[in-house]
């Protein structure tokens, strides 16, 4: 219990009054006693009255919220009060990734007993938030207290990468209409059936057991795939952590990856991911679906970057022995680094002879051509900086050139446009039935 604000007034303008004219007026000592005696008793009948008069509150919401990084929602709440209770302040402890209008919020109770509350709430950070209890506050009978007391409210909280912005949306009307609108290239991999040999087939289509069985020529027909496995792996690295512009590599990765999970299914695909760093954080397997596309989420909302180099020949075996199946493998990592290019471009030969492997990265604001323009050059300072950014654009072709002689595509993303760019990859590569 702490005093009101009607408690402090009362002693100011009553009790106070009352002890200094005790102690000035000769003979007012027994009437300002008893004032100060009978203030001092109500003020205690109530504290008595009231302190149990939050016993039976509680305060519940489901035991699964879901929200997402930087979009605004609400935390369902439910206060079950005692009738006689008309308002309480209502405080919830949430961690420092979450931003809310009000700390604390005064609640009007419904007579019935059961109040509905919607505590609105921006997360900035995305993991698990565990809720384990609540903080309640009322005013006392007479109202020279406030009663306040802790009340259990288990519950957890997931925060998931946002996906609502014009990058992401842009994407998803891509990947929904870009097998449909592009033409395909090519007959297709995918055996449909069996007719007889007609002029102009090659030799190379021939089923030779079921002509020699039929005893004429006999074609075998194939069909365009439109069921492939697609794959996304993650790299939490280190230079995962770096800003671009107002997120983190990782970030749009994670954004991205999801992005073209949601749009390989529209075409009919399945989609799988992994998570790593020097150990490998998480596996989905390829499948499609509500549920597995919320598996997919439930592996990534919780990954963070960590202070270490990716260990790529563990994420290269790991795939080489779980995917026996053809697919389309995308890695999203950072290869600006000349050590983990190298230590990429190594290991991807365990990939990419069995699988089409493109590997993407955010491209780095500092490297471009010595000469492609740009802010003029107007001290020693200029010279050098574009000599550096010169170097590391050359450093990223050179990656590029020895990723392309080994089979293995290169992309560079822009950080606002990645999820489009990789839902448009995506989509070419399946266009030429390269998968």
């Amino acid at each position: 219990m702490v005093p009101a604000s009607r408690l402090l007034w009362l002693l100011a303008l009553v009790a106070f009054p009352a002890a200094v004219a005790g102690g000035l007026v000769p003979g007012a000592g027994v009437i300002t006693s008893a004032m100060v005696a009978l203030v001092a008793a109500i003020a205690i009948l109530d504290a008595v009255m009231s302190r149990s008069m939050l016993d039976e509150v509680r305060v519940s919401a489901p035991p699964l919220v879901r929200l997402y990084r930087e979009r605004e929602d609400a935390i369902p709440l439910r206060v079950d009060a005692p009738a006689t209770l008309r308002a309480l302040r209502l405080g919830l402890p949430l961690a420092d990734g979450f931003d809310t209008p009000e700390d604390v919020r005064l609640v009007q109770l419904d007579p019935s007993g059961s109040s509905a509350v919607d505590w609105v709430v921006t997360p900035r950070r995305r993991g698990r938030y565990r809720i384990e209890a609540a903080y309640v506050e009322g005013a006392s009978a007479i109202g020279l207290w406030d009663v306040r007391r802790k009340v259990p409210a288990e519950f957890e909280v997931r925060v998931y990468p946002n996906l609502r912005h014009a990058d992401a949306l842009a994407a998803l009307r891509t990947g929904a209409a870009g097998t449909n609108l592009l033409r395909q290239v090519g007959k297709g991999r995918e055996f449909e059936k069996l007719r007889e040999y007609t002029p102009g087939d090659g030799y190379d289509e021939i089923h030779w057991k079921a002509s020699a069985r039929r005893g004429k020529p006999i074609t075998k027909v194939f069909q365009v795939e439109r069921t492939q496995e697609i794959y996304v792996v993650i790299d939490a690295g280190r230079l995962s952590a770096r800003m671009s512009g107002r997120e983190s590599t990782l970030e749009r990765f994670m954004q991205a990856g999801l992005v073209l999970g949601a749009a390989a299914e529209r075409n009919g695909d399945l989609f799988g991911l992994a998570a790593f760093s020097d150990r490998l954080h998480g596996f989905v397997r390829a499948r499609n679906g509500k549920a597995h596309y919320a598996a997919c989420r439930d592996a990534l909302y919780q990954l963070e970057p960590r202070a270490v180099s990716p260990d790529f020949d563990e994420i290269t075996t790991f795939l080489r022995l779980k995917l026996r199946r053809r697919a389309l493998i995308i890695f999203l990592t950072e290869l600006d680094d000349p050590m983990l290019a190298e230590s990429f471009i190594r290991s991807i030969r365990l990939l990419n002879a069995q699988h089409v492997v493109l590997a993407g990265m955010l491209k780095p604001s500092d490297a471009m051509p010595l000469y492609s323009g740009g802010n003029p050059v107007d001290s020693e300072r200029d010279v050098y900086a574009r000599l550096s950014a010169h170097a590391a654009w050359k450093g990223l072709k050179e990656t590029e050139m020895t990723l392309r002689r080994q089979g293995v595509w290169f992309s560079l993303f822009t950080p606002e446009a990645i999820c489009q760019q990789l839902v448009t990859a995506y989509v070419e590569i399946k266009r030429r039935q390269l998968i």
